[in-house]
């Protein structure tokens, strides 16, 4: 059994407020978008204006959950990357600094 929950870590917590704030920043632009295509929509548009108002809502959620997702599926790889990259220089540090400790002892003998 092991001792350490992978879902309770720092790390976890920080990769889930990253994909909120790309939620919320991906409904708010797809919102935005959506909003004025539903205007383009109700100017031109005969049958968008005879739409119920209900159905309008849909769309308008439609594109926001859409924007929210794509966002937040952005937003969290880039953290991924961002985390393996940090994995990697720390993972090459350390080996440096073992070659390095190496190659020390090698000279004091």
């Amino acid at each position: 059994m092991r001792s350490h929950d992978f879902m309770k870590s720092d790390e976890a917590d920080q990769a889930a407020w990253e994909a909120a704030k790309g939620a919320v920043s991906g409904a708010a632009k797809w919102g935005v978008a959506t909003a004025i295509l539903g205007a383009i929509g109700y100017a031109w548009s005969p049958v968008y204006r005879a739409t119920t108002i209900q159905f309008k809502v849909y769309i308008q959620m439609s594109g926001m959950v859409l924007g929210s997702m794509i966002d937040a599926d952005s937003k969290l790889r880039e953290y991924e990357a961002k985390m393996r990259m940090q994995r990697r220089v720390l993972r090459d540090r350390a080996r440096w600094q073992q070659y390095e400790e190496e190659l020390t002892r090698g000279n004091g003998k």
